[in-house]
C-alpha cells in the first residue's frame, strides 16, 4: 500500500484536471463533468491496465523474488483497479454537484479560493449525508470538516504556492522548448540516444548482488578449536570472547553455548567439546555502521586466539546463511579435501573475503577398521558379518524389551567395558564366538586412528565439499567473478567438478525469472496500448518512455550508491508500467485533436500544452508517495529503499524527457495524413 499510495490518485488527478479545464472554458458543472470524464476515460483505463499488466507476471516469478513481491503485486493490482472505478464514476459525480458556473471562482488563482471550493465540496457531501444519517450528525461532521479545511489551508499554503510558482514558470517556458525540439528533431533524438548509451556505461560500476545486505540487529559467531580441546578450555575461550563483545558499546546483550551435543547424536559440524556459538544482539537494529564496527572488533579479538576457526553469520532470512558457497563434487574424499582446501586457502588470501571455511576441515578423531578381504575369506568369514558383529559389540544391540508399567525399556547387549575401552581391546575382540577356533579382529583387519572429515554432504546423491565465506566489502557479482577466476586457475583431478552455489546460484535463477517477467510485462503493456489506440505505431512511440526511464533509474542508483539486485529489478518492472502512463495521456489527446480536424503539428503543440499540468501533478504525487520508501525509514529499509530510488529516478527523468521526446517521435513516426486522421482517429 505504501508503494501504491502515489499511484492511486493519478487517475483521479487526470479526470479532475480535465473537468477543471472545461469549467475554465465556460462549461457548467454538469457539462464539464460529462465532457471531462468522457474525454480521458479510455486513456485512464489504458494507463491503469498498463500498470496492472506489469504486476501480473510477478505472481509467477519463482524463487526468493516471487516470495518477496507476490503479495505486493496482488495488493497494488486490486487497489489500482479500485482507484480506476472511483476515478471514472465517483469523481465525475461529485464534480457535478453544485449550481451554475461562477466566473470569479473558476478564474481566480488557486490560493484565493481553497476555502470556497472546499465549502462547495462540503455542501455536496452534506446534501448526501442528510439523506442517509440524522441531520444533527451531518451538521457536526460538516462543521468539523470546515475547520479541518481551514487548517489544511494554513498548512499547505507554502506548498501550493511553491507548486504554482514552479508550474507557471514551466508552463511559460515549455511551448518554446517544444517548438525548438520539433524544429530540431534530429538533435533531440541523438541527444536522447547519447544519454541512454552513457547511462549504460554506468551499469558496470553499480555492482550486482542478490538481496541488499539487511541489518537485523543480531548476528552469531561460530567457533571451533582443535580436536581434543577439553570442554573447560573451550568454555574459557568463549567467556573471553563474550567479555570482549560486552565491552563493545553498540552491543546490547550476548548469549553463548559451548559443547552442544556429542559426536554420536549431534550434527558433526555443530557439536563436540571443541565447538561453541555466540549470539550477539545489537543496541540498534538499523545501525549498519555500528554492526560493521562490532564485526571488526570481534574479528580482531578472535585472531589473537591460536588455532581457532570461526565464522560470522546472521539469522537465516531466506534459504541461506553465507553469501559465498562453492560446491566441490566428486567421490574421492581425499581429492575433495585437497581441492576444497586449495580454494579455501586462495580465498583466505584475498582481503575481500572473510570467515572462509570448508566442510572438510578439522574433522574429529576416529578409529578406522580396514578389512583384508582375502584373509577374511581364507578364514571363512564374510566382511559384512564381521563388521556387524564389531558394531554390535562396541555400540550394542537391542536384544529385547522390558515392560514396566506403560513403558518399554530397551535391553542393550554389548561387550564389557574392559573388552572395548581401548584400541588394543578392539584388536582382541573375538569376531567368531560361535566357532571352536576363536579369531580376533586384528587377524582380518588393520585398526588405525585418524582424523576423519567433519561431515560428508551429498547433493543429488553425490559427495560434495562446501567452501563458505562472507564478504568484507564489495558486491556479490564482483565476488562471484573473482571466485570463478580462482576456480579456473585450478587443475582439477578426474571426477572432480566445482560450481558456485548459494546466493550466486539463487541470484542467477531469480534474474532469469525476472527477465522473463519483464519481457512478458512489456508484451502485455504493448497489447493494452495497441487495443486502446487501434494502432501498431502509437504504442511503439510510447515505448520510447521506457529507455528514457532507464536513464533516470541508473543515474539515481549511481548517485545513491545502490547496487543492482532483485529489488531493483522489481522496480524496473514496475517502472515499465508507470512511465508509459504520461505518454498514453499525451498521445491520446493528440489523436483526439487530430480527429477534430487540427493539423498534426498544431495538435502536438496543443496537446502537450494541455497535458502538461496533469502529467506534472501525477508525477509529483507518485514521487512523493514513494519518497518515504526511498529514504529508507525503519527496519527492513535496506530491501525497500532501492526499489523506491529506482522508480523515483526513472519516473522524474522520464517525465522531463517524455514531454520533449514523445512529441518528436510522434511527429516522425505518425505519417497518416491529417484528412484521414479526422475521419479515422485510430
Amino acid at each position: 500500500l505504501a508503494l501504491g499510495i502515489g499511484l492511486l490518485v493519478d487517475n483521479s488527478i487526470v479526470v479532475l484536471e480535465n473537468i477543471a479545464r472545461h469549467r475554465e472554458l465556460g462549461a457548467t458543472r454538469l457539462e464539464a463533468a460529462k465532457r471531462g470524464a468522457s474525454e480521458v476515460t479510455m486513456a485512464v483505463i489504458a494507463s491503469t491496465l498498463t500498470t496492472v499488466a506489469v504486476f501480473a507476471p510477478l505472481v509467477f516469478v519463482k524463487g526468493i523474488a516471487g516470495q518477496l513481491f507476490k503479495d505486493q503485486a496482488l495488493t497494488v493490482t486490486f487497489s489500482l483497479l479500485a482507484s480506476l472505478l472511483v476515478a471514472i464514476t465517483l469523481i465525475p459525480m461529485l464534480a457535478s454537484f453544485g449550481g451554475g458556473r461562477k466566473d470569479e471562482d473558476v478564474q481566480a488563482p488557486v490560493l484565493r479560493t481553497p476555502r470556497t471550493r472546499v465549502g462547495r465540496w462540503l455542501r455536496a457531501i452534506r446534501l448526501f449525508l442528510f439523506n442517509t444519517v440524522p441531520s444533527f450528525v451531518a451538521r457536526i461532521i460538516v462543521r468539523a470538516s470546515k475547520w479541518i479545511a481551514v487548517g489544511f489551508r494554513v498548512i499547505l499554503m507554502p506548498l501550493t504556492g511553491s507548486f504554482n510558482w514552479a508550474y507557471d514558470r514551466a508552463a511559460d517556458a515549455y511551448p518554446s522548448v517544444l517548438d525548438w525540439s520539433l524544429r530540431r528533431r534530429g538533435v533531440v533524438l541523438v541527444s536522447a540516444f547519447a544519454l541512454f548509451a552513457a547511462s549504460l556505461l554506468i551499469v558496470p560500476r553499480l555492482g550486482v548482488e542478490f538481496i541488499p545486505p539487511l541489518s537485523q540487529g543480531e548476528f552469531l559467531i561460530e567457533m571451533r578449536l582443535p580436536p581434543g580441546t577439553p570442554l573447560e578450555q573451550t568454555d574459557a575461550i568463549m567467556a573471553q570472547i563474550q567479555r570482549s563483545a560486552i565491552g563493545v558499546d553498540a552491543i546490547n546483550s550476548t548469549f553463548a553455548s559451548v559443547g552442544t551435543g556429542n559426536r554420536m547424536d549431534a550434527n558433526p559440524d555443530e557439536g563436540g567439546e571443541n565447538w561453541g556459538e555466540l549470539h550477539v544482539e545489537m543496541a540498534s537494529s538499523t545501525d549498519e555502521v555500528a554492526e560493521a564496527a562490532a564485526f571488526a572488533s570481534l574479528r580482531t579479538e578472535l585472531e589473537r586466539i591460536p588455532a581457532i576457526q570461526y565464522k560470522f553469520g546472521r539469522p537465516t532470512l531466506f534459504t541461506f546463511k553465507t553469501p559465498i558457497e562453492v560446491e566441490v563434487s566428486g567421490y574421492n574424499l581425499d581429492e575433495l579435501r585437497l581441492v576444497s582446501q586449495a580454494i579455501s586457502q586462495r580465498l583466505s588470501s584475498l582481503d575481500r573475503f572473510a570467515d572462509v571455511k570448508s566442510t572438510t576441515e578439522q574433522g574429529h578423531p576416529e578409529v578406522k577398521i580396514l578389512f583384508d578381504r582375502d584373509r577374511a575369506a581364507t578364514l571363512g568369514l564374510a566382511v559384512h558379518d564381521v563388521a556387524n558383529r564389531v558394531v554390535n559389540q562396541v555400540r550394542g544391540e537391542v536384544a529385547t524389551r522390558y515392560s514396566w508399567r506403560d513403558r518399554k525399556i530397551d535391553i542393550l547387549v554389548r561387550a564389557r567395558e574392559e573388552d572395548r575401552g581401548s584400541i588394543d581391546d578392539l584388536r582382541q575382540l573375538i569376531i567368531n564366538p560361535e566357532s571352536a577356533r576363536p579369531v580376533t579382529l586384528e587377524s582380518v583387519a588393520d585398526i588405525v586412528v585418524d582424523i576423519g572429515p567433519s561431515e560428508v554432504r551429498r547433493v543429488s546423491q553425490q559427495r560434495v565439499a562446501i567452501v563458505t565465506a562472507n564478504l568484507r566489502y564489495g558486491d556479490l557479482g564482483a565476488a562471484t567473478t573473482i571466485i570463478q577466476s580462482v576456480v579456473d586457475e585450478l587443475v582439477l583431478p578426474d571426477g572432480i567438478s566445482v560450481r558456485l552455489a548459494g546466493q550466486s546460484e539463487e541470484m542467477a535463477s531469480s534474474f532469469r525469472s525476472l527477465l522473463f517477467a519483464l519481457s512478458l510485462a512489456v508484451f502485455l503493456v504493448y497489447l493494452v496500448m495497441a487495443s486502446q489506440f487501434e494502432s501498431l505505431i502509437h504504442p511503439f512511440v510510447i515505448f520510447f518512455s521506457i529507455p528514457l526511464a532507464a536513464i533516470g533509474a541508473i543515474v539515481a542508483l549511481w548517485i545513491t550508491g545502490s547496487t543492482l539486485s532483485v529489488v531493483v529489478f522489481i522496480g524496473l518492472i514496475l517502472l515499465a508500467g508507470i512511465v508509459v502512463n504520461n505518454a498514453i495521456v499525451l498521445v491520446d489527446l493528440i489523436n483526439q485533436l487530430r480527429a477534430n480536424g487540427q493539423p498534426k503539428m498544431e495538435a502536438i503543440r496543443e496537446a502537450a500544452r494541455l497535458r502538461l499540468r496533469p502529467i506534472l501533478m501525477t508525477t509529483l504525487t507518485t514521487t512523493l508517495g514513494l519518497l518515504p520508501l526511498a529514504m529508507g525509514f525503519g527496519e527492513g529499509a535496506e530491501i525497500r529503499a532501492p526499489m523506491g530510488i529506482t522508480v523515483i529516478g526513472g519516473l522524474v527523468i522520464s517525465t522531463l524527457l517524455t514531454l520533449i521526446v514523445i512529441p518528436v517521435m510522434y511527429s516522425i513516426l505518425d505519417r497518416k495524413p491529417d484528412a484521414k486522421m479526422a475521419v479515422d482517429p485510430a
